[in-house]
């Protein structure tokens, strides 16, 4: 019994306090008495008292004598808190340390520490870490979205972010359904098309494309391999595109490289989504008896320790990762810096896009 009434209290709580975060009992409104609540969810008064302390100690309720219980506005508490949230998608892996080491320089010179999350590419990951951040004292936050090339399941968290006014700023990518939002960008399809228009002016003709097919990067990248290609004079062949998601990019692109050669396919060059395929693609190939690049040229994306490190050095696309991260970061505290009033003049406005260049190594060879 004890045990039953125990999880009724906190089913209560967790109610209440999803209502005050997702804005739908908003900062200085009433919540319901004490007998609607007994009435609504079929408990007892002790019940719904324990519910409402537990959320008076975690400061989301305040009790007014002989007026009621009313919802706390948190917001002045989160605007001294010089705490922000981060959230990407990785956080040991790749190019994402010094992504965050960029935020981290700007925030800490600031005055400011950040809570880091990381959705290992996981839209139910995304959902708890933004959970989690409605639920910590932060000012605002950075986030790279997950699997954007879809629109977002989470909307309604990103809509309890404006409803407590925390301001955001989106990474690498953001979602069609959350528009005219701040966000900090490569220009990832002309990353591709500098990459692919240096094959072509190297005498490559049959190209073959890797791409990720859930992010916005991956389909942002394949415009530019289409373009650079029309551009040249190339017939665009669907049939030399090779498609890829979080769940197989261990598997599939390597694999599908091994079967195209198989076949007999002529392959001048293969260019890559990032470093991390490439250096995969280098490896496949290299195993299947043909040299890079005096068999196939390579080209990946990101200018990664993986293109330094391949034995061939990979011919690469730079992404100015400690850079975007501090262009976030100098984004996200001028908004900050702005009154209520005029923050909602603010999203559409700060939006940036960084155009990067090709590194030429090792990878490509003129035909």
């Amino acid at each position: 019994m004890m045990q039953k009434e125990s999880t009724k209290y906190l089913k209560l709580k967790d109610y209440l306090k999803q209502e005050i975060i997702n804005g739908r009992i908003k900062p200085g409104e009433k919540i319901p008495s004490e007998n609607t609540l007994v009435e609504k969810f079929s408990v007892s008064r002790h019940t719904v008292r324990k519910a409402i302390s537990l959320l008076i100690n975690e400061g989301y309720l305040q009790s007014q004598q002989g007026r009621g219980t009313y919802c706390v506005d948190r917001s002045k508490r989160r605007n001294e808190s010089r705490n922000i949230g981060v959230i990407t998608t990785y956080i040991s892996e790749y190019i994402f340390p010094r992504v965050i080491q960029g935020i981290e320089r700007v925030l800490s010179k600031n005055g400011y520490s950040i809570i880091l999350k990381s959705t290992n590419n996981s839209l139910e990951n995304e959902r708890e870490c933004l959970k989690c951040m409605l639920e910590k004292n932060i000012e605002g936050l950075i986030i790279e979205p997950t699997k954007s090339a879809m629109f977002s399941p989470n909307i309604e968290l990103y809509q309890a972010l404006d409803n407590n006014q925390i301001p955001y700023v989106f990474i690498h990518g953001y979602y069609q359904n959350i528009e005219n939002k701040p966000f900090v960008i490569l220009d990832d399809a002309a990353g591709t098309y500098a990459a692919v228009k240096y094959l072509t002016e190297l005498g490559h003709n049959n190209i073959i494309g890797i791409f990720k097919a859930d992010d916005f990067q991956g389909i942002n990248r394949h415009k530019g391999y289409a373009k650079a290609l029309t551009d040249a004079d190339i017939s665009y062949d669907p049939d030399n595109v090779i498609w890829f998601h979080t769940e197989d990019k261990r598997i599939k692109p390597a694999n599908e490289i091994r079967r195209l050669i198989n076949e007999g396919r002529k392959i001048d060059a293969i260019a890559c989504y990032n470093d991390e395929i490439a250096f995969s693609v280098y490896q496949t190939v290299v195993d299947m008896g043909l040299n890079v690049p005096e068999d196939i040229s390579i080209t990946g994306f990101d200018d990664s320790y993986l293109s330094e490190n391949c034995p061939v050095k990979l011919t690469s696309v730079m992404h100015p990762k400690e850079k975007l991260g501090e262009v976030a970061a100098e984004m996200l505290l001028k908004i900050l810096d702005c009154n209520n009033n005029c923050r909602h003049q603010i999203n559409g406005s700060f939006q940036k896009i960084i155009l990067p260049e090709i590194v030429i190594k090792d990878s490509c060879k003129r035909i």
